[in-house]
């Protein structure tokens, strides 16, 4: 039965990386009668000899660079191996996220089958709750990572995740589908359900009608973005929304959206908190995906 050790192939490639049996020894921390004993056990082994010794000098044979390829890919796969199984005994059994609603509607559907395919191994549990709920929650340890309305803490990482812009839409057939551009004072008239989440980018949306003599016309107040989609789809008013959870309605051209030229820019964004120096691992894959979701 043909058996090759791996220290004995770490040698080997360690001496010709460094040039010597002295600085191969050096850098694995060996002696050198130690490192030479694992080349001549690799010899035995391979039935052919890996270097011609001339002295102090050592140079490699014929045999030994047809060896070498495979022996950085034996290497390499070891290592890459090693650090797979250490990576799998060090996640947990169970990561808990808390996120807002929104953010449990719209985003965790994507990124949790994506994070579940990078460690699959580990439990996933997910709480909603207000972004100072979530806040206190990461704080006291109750879940590990948060995904919450753009904070800073002292105590906490905070990495901008997504940034969603707010725009104004109307459901099919609306009066205001296909005109160029609306003011003010247009859109004040209209039956307005307003979604508000209590973030500090929607007091520029209340500033936009703040001029007016009048007040906006808002017939329905709701906290959740969900709930004022569908009453825009019942055609109960026209509603200011984040883009992320309409898109789908767009798509099918059940919803459409106004150009307010008073409300380009504004968006909601989401940060990923964690207390400092944890979970690490996950937040690296977490931005990735991010990323390939085109999350910015």
């Amino acid at each position: 039965m043909f058996l090759v050790n791996i220290e004995n192939i770490e040698a080997f490639v360690y001496v010709i990386h460094c040039g010597s049996f002295n600085k191969a020894a050096e850098a694995l921390y060996l002696s050198q009668p130690s490192v030479t004993a694992r080349i001549q056990s690799l010899e035995r082994e391979l039935d052919c000899k890996l270097f011609d010794r001339q002295g102090k000098q050592v140079q490699i044979t014929e045999e030994g660079k047809r060896f070498l390829p495979y022996a950085q890919q034996i290497l390499l796969t070891y290592q890459k191996g090693k650090l797979y199984v250490n990576q799998k005994r060090s996640q947990p059994e169970e990561f808990r996220i808390g996120c807002t609603v929104s953010v449990s509607n719209y985003i965790i559907p994507e990124l949790l089958p994506r994070l579940k395919h990078m460690f699959p191994n580990t439990q996933y549990r997910i709480s909603t709750g207000t972004t100072d709920d979530i806040v206190n929650k990461v704080l006291n340890k109750e879940v590990d990572i948060g995904f919450v309305r753009n904070v800073n803490h002292p105590h906490l990482q905070s990495i901008k995740f997504y940034e969603d812009p707010i725009s104004l839409y109307a459901y099919e057939n609306h009066p205001f589908v296909g005109m160029d551009s609306l003011t003010v004072e247009e859109i004040a008239e209209q039956p307005l359900v307003f979604f508000e989440c209590g973030a500090l980018d929607w007091l520029r949306i209340h500033r936009v009608f703040e001029n007016l003599a009048q007040p906006p016309n808002i017939q329905i107040q709701t906290d959740n973005s969900e709930m004022a989609k569908k009453l825009v789809l019942r055609q109960a008013g026209i509603s200011f929304l984040p883009g992320l959870c309409v898109q789908q309605e767009i798509a099918d051209g059940k919803l459409v959206p106004l150009y307010v030229p008073e409300t380009v820019g504004i968006s909601l964004q989401t940060n990923v908190i964690s207390n400092h120096g944890e979970h690490l691992q996950f937040l690296k894959e977490i931005i990735e995906i991010g990323k390939q979701l085109n999350y910015k």
